[in-house]
């Protein structure tokens, strides 16, 4: 497998996250701000990042600007979402999902998300998570 984990961070719960999954795959890990689309093209299975902002959406500055642009730079792409929340229900990462879905992106599996950090993360659903990227 030829990935490499994307993410943004605001608290650190999703930097934890990406950093673990990282190196359970034995990929690189970047923040969203240390990578640009044309580097983060050359890869075929992108894991991305981010936590529910505001009304459970993508960080609008930084990450949903990169993550648009990298839809358009794509194509026979392999993507799996995670992220980190600290209210609602996960509604962001199901409508994270249906946007990959829409843009007839592979999605590899279900989001991967954490009420907080890693040690919220239910073990056999990153398990899975982990199996499914592999």
């Amino acid at each position: 497998m030829n990935g490499i984990v994307i993410y943004w961070s605001g608290t650190g719960n999703t930097e934890a996250m990406g950093e673990k999954i990282a190196k359970d795959l034995n990929v690189e890990v970047k923040n969203v701000n240390q990578i640009n689309v044309e580097e983060a093209s050359k890869y075929d299975t992108l894991i991305l990042g981010c936590p529910a902002m505001g009304a459970e959406e993508l960080e609008s500055d930084e990450f949903r600007p990169f993550f648009e642009s990298l839809m358009n730079k794509t194509k026979d792409v392999k993507i799996a979402l995670f992220g980190s929340y600290g209210w609602g229900g996960g509604e962001w990462m199901r409508l994270w999902e249906e946007e990959v879905k829409s843009l007839n992106k592979t999605l590899l599996t279900q989001g991967l998300i954490s009420n907080g950090g890693v040690s919220e993360i239910d073990e056999s659903e990153y398990e899975a998570f982990i199996k499914a990227i592999k």
